[in-house]
């Protein structure tokens, strides 16, 4: 979630984890909880969005209080986007969910205990994703819109700067710039012949009719979406990776299975259920070849030798990483690793050290700047087992902020201060003029905007 947007600063009652539950007592499997205009708030909003938030490593204090007015506070938001006609760049929400289903594989190990922790399938939760960041990217230009004319001048800065005392000034964590080269293990052939056998075995007891896709997909596929029979829900073509979708939308009937799928996470073969204009619904199995020890230390081997020719100056990162890396989102970047910030919507190589894949962060903490690592082994944003060289590019430490070295951050807060104060006077106007209703249940909540219980 967007923290300076949406996790806005709560206090909860103590009276209320008794009325959640009562809640949770209950048999009714999901009930509308609040209604903000004619937008209803279900219970199964605020556990999904809790969810979300664990996926991100955030931790939100008594959730079942501050979710809800979240969610309310957003859908102000998302009605006035309605009213202003509001546009985002999909193009750019694509991108972002993509980014953060990989950054939630890194951080939780594997496709799979995404899919166990988010409770769907990837492309169900991507889905959601995109419906979050498209929300958010709207709720960014109303902000905008209500804090145009808000303005900070270097006085007002060196003010705020010259009130703090020296032990309350605002710490700037450490940020680092890394570049990565990586080398994707080598599949055996008589191992890649395996996997093709078995799968040609699956598809022919399907179109026999011996066995049903869904069936086998349950037993044997290696992927999430296995307890779903291997079903991935609606999806557009984007939201699956080349290969597997130009397969999957070149399917028309759904008696017959299709050819085998090589992808960066295995082999497929897939079945059509449904299209509905330019979205499809499919089952797959997905089978994950075994790699051997030994080519994993091959693997490290040719990245070590490369590692010791870039510290011999033989050749530089930058040099290295377009023509010998495997990883296919850096090698066209010199190397660096990149993000999107969900608070801005940018693009930054900036990383905080929690940022980063937890593989990564391990060997760039005991890193010099200029500095080439080990080769190493981790996990990729596809869930599988790679190897890979980092370089340290840049490394600012945290620190307390200075006048000189970090004005602009100093006047980024002032200025965010002073938004904050444009926004909630507008949320608080909003709130007198939008019809609110809440289930008694979830009125036991010290909520920062006082004005949803009327």
């Amino acid at each position: 979630m967007n923290k300076r947007n949406l996790l806005l600063s709560a206090f909860m009652s103590l009276g209320f984890v008794g009325a959640f539950a009562q809640v949770q007592k209950s048999n009714v499997v999901d009930e509308v909880i609040w209604v903000v205009g004619d937008e209803p708030i279900l219970r199964s909003d605020v556990e999904e969005a809790r969810i979300s938030a664990e996926l991100y490593g955030e931790h939100i204090d008594n959730p079942y209080c501050v979710i809800p007015e979240q969610l309310a506070i957003q859908k102000l938001f998302l009605h006035q986007a309605a009213l202003d006609s509001v546009e985002v760049d999909e193009a750019r929400v694509i991108r972002a969910a993509d980014e953060q289903i990989n950054r939630a594989i890194q951080n939780f190990g594997s496709r799979e205990n995404v899919e166990t922790v988010a409770r769907k399938s990837i492309a169900q939760y991507r889905e959601q994703q995109k419906t979050m960041y498209r929300n958010n990217l709207m709720i960014g230009q109303v902000r905008e819109n209500i804090t145009k004319n808000v303005k900070v001048t270097p006085a007002e800065v060196r003010k705020y700067f010259s009130s703090l005392p020296e032990d309350s000034l605002p710490l700037i964590p450490t940020q680092v710039e890394v570049q990565i080269i990586t080398s994707v293990p080598k599949v055996s052939r008589a191992e890649v012949e395996r996997i093709e056998s078995r799968l040609r075995d699956f598809a022919k007891r399907i179109n026999s009719g011996e066995s049903e896709f869904s069936t086998l997909a349950k037993i044997y596929s290696q992927d999430g979406s296995a307890r779903n029979g291997g079903e991935l829900g609606y999806s557009g073509r984007n939201q699956w990776v080349p290969e597997f979708a130009n397969v999957a939308f070149s399917l028309n009937d759904p008696k017959k299975v299709s050819k085998i799928v090589r992808t960066e996470f295995g082999f497929h073969i897939i079945q059509l259920i449904d299209k509905r204009g330019d979205r499809i619904n499919v089952r797959h199995i997905l089978l994950k070849p075994e790699i051997e020890e030994s080519e994993y230390e091959r693997a490290l081997g040719r990245l070590d030798s490369i590692a010791d020719d870039i510290r011999n100056d033989k050749f530089t990162f930058d040099e290295a990483a377009p023509l010998l890396s495997d990883d296919k989102d850096t090698r066209n970047n010199n190397g660096i690793m990149a993000y999107t910030d969900m608070e801005t919507g940018l693009v930054t190589s900036r990383f905080q050290m929690s940022q980063l894949p937890a593989d990564v962060a391990k060997v760039v903490e005991h890193l010099k700047v200029g500095e080439v690592s080990k080769a190493f082994r981790m996990t990729n944003s596809s869930g599988a087992e790679v190897c890979a060289i980092v370089r340290l590019k840049n490394r600012t430490d945290a620190h307390r902020a200075s006048m000189t070295e970090d004005f602009q951050t100093l006047k980024d807060i002032v200025y965010g201060k002073r938004c904050e104060a444009v926004v909630d006077d507008w949320i608080r106007e909003k709130q007198k003029n939008t019809y609110i209703r809440i289930n008694d249940n979830w009125k036991h909540c010290d909520f920062k905007y006082p004005g949803w219980v009327k």
